[in-house]
């Protein structure tokens, strides 16, 4: 009797394993349908996205007068004007900075007592111009 038992056991287990197995094998189809599936609709958005790129790629192509307008000049001559501008407030800066020291430490950045030299002084004939 003790032998029969046993045996079912082996069967019933191996029945059970059996179903999980087939139960593993439909799951795991289901999964790759569904990455099938997306995979089909991640490709067709990619060819969208080319789609869209080419007609940007031919519409720029064909309106050369948007590649340099006049407006972008005139843009690119105020920043110039601003970059002068900063050049000629950092150098200001750098001369208070070296004035401030100068009264509190009595000698300049390197060490040495500052000799004053009018050509380092900003004048108000270099006015910041307007934008």
């Amino acid at each position: 009797m003790h032998k029969e038992k046993g045996h079912e056991h082996k069967a019933t287990s191996k029945a059970t394993l059996e179903e999980q197995t087939i139960h593993s094998l439909v799951e795991l189809q289901k999964v790759h349908i569904n990455l099938a599936e997306k995979f089909d609709k991640l490709t067709t958005q990619i060819e969208n996205l080319l789609a869209l790129f080419e007609l940007a790629a031919r519409n720029f192509a064909k309106q050369p007068n948007m590649q340099n307008t006049e407006k972008d000049k005139e843009f690119l001559d105020k920043i110039d004007k601003l970059l002068d501008q900063n050049k000629l407030l950092a150098k200001g800066l750098s001369l208070m900075e070296e004035k401030m020291r100068e009264k509190i430490y009595g000698v300049n950045p390197t060490g040495t007592r500052p000799q004053f030299r009018p050509s380092q002084q900003m004048t108000a004939s270099s006015p910041v111009e307007e934008i």
